[in-house]
């Protein structure tokens, strides 16, 4: 085998496939790259032999100084990257034996992709441990049974490792998906750590474990949502010249400055790791990042006296910046949080630690370490109510971080609200959510294709109109091509059919993947975010998204995921996910419009049971048969 030089090996790097072949390539290639020399690793000869195991495809544009050979289509590494970057397949070409199958396969590496991953070498996709896969030898086998897997085949996921394939039908969903779910006693993160740590279970977040994460814009308009919802209600509808204060600007809360610009108003952003700051400033979501709030504060002022929108990411802890912008008498407009406080041990940091002590301390002593965390939060919730006091509109936006501050000692934690019951709940009545198409193609104009479909079927609706010319404007593609809107029960399946037949006609170069964010109608319960204060009191039932789930797969989803903890945290709630391709074929014509027309329309039955007027009669204008719909009062 032949050494080149740097400007060889950078060609080759970029020539090479993306990855598209034997998946255990991964796993070979690592364990060659990351053994010691006394174990026979990192020589030429064990990289080569791990990468004929694996007859590798590496994927383009890996770094050139990794690459010492391009060995028969092979890139082979002299001083290994800490992981083997993962890129979806792209075009109209099958992997597998059906789209379904193939959709499932690139859409999970796409959750692993470097543009859209928090931390994809640890498999992490985003919310502090939010995992797309157990470990490495679990996504290799994934990968593999997905493209061996027949059209009247399912696979079974148990938290992130696949255990079964049985025979069903056609119709079937190929994969069925279940994360985290624990028996009610055991529902804790101290079980569920336990359980973890002994390789039996993984933290699936909500679109992370069911493979339709689609990197911040997932989050972005419904974040644009809840900031336009407040301007209506507090601000006569207009947000220019006011400030919104947030913390984090990880993998959801780093659509928080992007939103907040896109809805007209200023925003800080304070987070602790400067490089997720950084990340956002990349992909144009933030203008920009200081490490003062004295420097934060003057670039706000101004904005904010020339009617500006700007946003800027300050490096700093909330338990810090929060209290002290209190104690200065700096009053936001808009007050909120998207730290990762659900995961005191994983995803909070507390006061006065670098990210990188912060991790050294957790592997140390994780008890200590979260207690610390919970007594920074304590911290952090004390300065939300004080500038609330002062006059904030302040919510909390679905971390539980008053949980854990009313846990802590701050009895009047639940004195602020949170976003669904003060400004989204009169959607989830009419069935309307967060509803996410992908382009398999990896052509960006099938995006833009799909933005004129969707505005030419709902001319009438002046948010979606908004949105979605906001975002060809904004809104950066990471990974695969994706958008995000609202739309309610009935338009889903009207567009989804549309997009169908624009597959059949050729119009679109490759299938359209659709979803959603778990935070929809009917599909989660989740007393402390979606659920909270019911009508009925009914927000601990968990039953409507275990239904959900069912539903789906009766309905023929293309898969359906069952998760517990999803962005409040482990025993705080249960939800549930569906994905359906469209691929042009009469068959999937029919499955879509029953998987799009049931799935929001049990959010719809959800509301009407209990007890919200708007919910009823949308589902008696509707059709939808509520056998009971009378006999409550």
């Amino acid at each position: 085998m032949n050494g080149v030089g740097p400007a060889a090996g950078q060609a080759a790097c970029k020539a090479a496939p993306v990855v598209a072949a034997n998946s255990s390539a991964y796993t070979h290639l690592r364990r060659a790259a990351h053994a010691s020399p006394a174990e026979g690793g990192r020589t030429h000869a064990t990289l080569e032999q791990a990468a004929r195991l694996s007859r590798l495809y590496v994927p383009r544009f890996l770094p050139f100084s990794f690459c010492l050979h391009y060995y028969r289509g092979m890139a082979v590494f002299a001083d290994a990257p800490p992981h083997v970057s993962i890129r979806a397949p792209r075009g109209p070409e099958l992997s597998c034996q059906g789209w379904p199958q193939e959709a499932a396969l690139r859409m999970l590496m796409n959750n692993l992709d470097d543009e859209v991953a928090e931390r994809p070498q640890d498999l992490i996709v985003y919310g502090g441990t939010g995992k797309a896969a157990r470990n490495w030898e679990c996504f290799d086998a994934i990968v593999r049974t997905l493209r061996q897997l027949k059209n009247d085949e399912t696979l079974l996921v148990q938290s992130g490792k696949p255990v079964s394939v049985f025979r069903t039908h056609e119709y079937a969903p190929r994969v069925l998906i279940a994360n985290s779910n624990l028996v009610g006693h055991w529902s804790n993160w101290q079980k569920f750590n336990e359980l973890e740590r002994a390789g039996l279970m993984m933290y699936g977040q909500m679109t992370a474990g069911s493979w339709i994460y689609i990197g911040s814009q997932g989050i972005v308009q419904g974040t644009f949502e809840t900031f336009a919802a407040a301007g209506e209600k507090h601000f006569a509808g207009d947000l220019s010249g006011k400030l919104i204060v947030s913390g984090g600007m990880g993998g959801m809360g780093g659509a928080q400055p992007l939103a907040a610009t896109m809805a007209g108003a200023c925003f800080l952003g304070i987070e602790v790791d400067p490089e997720r700051i950084k990340k956002r400033l990349r992909t144009g979501y933030c203008d920009f990042m200081v490490t003062t709030l004295a420097e934060a504060l003057r670039i706000l002022k101004n904005a904010i006296r020339k009617k500006e929108a700007v946003s800027v990411g300050l490096v700093g802890n909330c338990a810090d910046v929060i209290p002290e912008l209190a104690g200065m008498g700096v009053l936001p407009d808009v007050l909120t949080d998207q730290t990762s406080a659900h995961d005191p041990l994983n995803g909070y940091v507390p006061q006065g630690v670098t990210t990188t002590e912060a991790a050294e301390l957790r592997a140390r002593d994780p008890r200590g370490y979260q207690e610390r965390a919970l007594d920074s939060i304590a911290r952090h919730v004390e300065g939300m109510l004080a500038l609330q006091k002062m006059g904030a509109v302040t919510f909390d936006y679905g971390n539980n971080i008053r949980t854990f501050a009313f846990q802590r000692g701050v009895k009047n934690a639940y004195d602020f609200p949170g976003f669904v019951p003060a400004y989204i709940r009169p959607l989830f009545c009419e069935g309307r959510g967060p509803f996410r198409w992908v382009a398999l193609s990896g052509d960006a104009q099938d995006i833009a294709v799909t933005d004129e479909l969707v505005l030419e079927m709902f001319p009438e609706n002046r948010i979606l109109d908004r949105w979605i010319k906001l975002a060809r404007k904004r809104i950066r593609f990471q990974g695969l091509p994706a958008r995000i809107c609202w739309l309610g029960y009935g338009e889903r399946a009207q567009f989804g059919l549309a997009i169908n037949d624009r597959v059949k006609q050729g119009k679109l170069k490759a299938p359209i993947v659709m979803g959603r964010d778990h935070l929809d109608t009917g599909s989660v319960a989740s007393p402390y975010r979606e659920t909270e204060s019911m009508k009925d009191g009914s927000d601990a039932v968990a039953d409507w998204p275990l239904l959900n789930a069912l539903l789906n797969t009766a309905s023929g989803a293309s898969w359906v995921s069952i998760h517990n903890g999803g962005g409040v945290g482990i025993g705080y709630s249960q939800h549930a996910g569906q994905v359906t391709v469209a691929d042009g074929t009469a068959e999937m014509a029919g499955r879509i419009e029953r998987v799009l027309t049931n799935d929001p329309g049990i959010g719809v039955a959800r509301h009407a049971d209990a007890g919200y007027a708007e919910a009823r009669a949308f589902a008696a204008e509707q059709n939808i048969r509520l056998p009971m719909a009378g006999e409550r009062s």
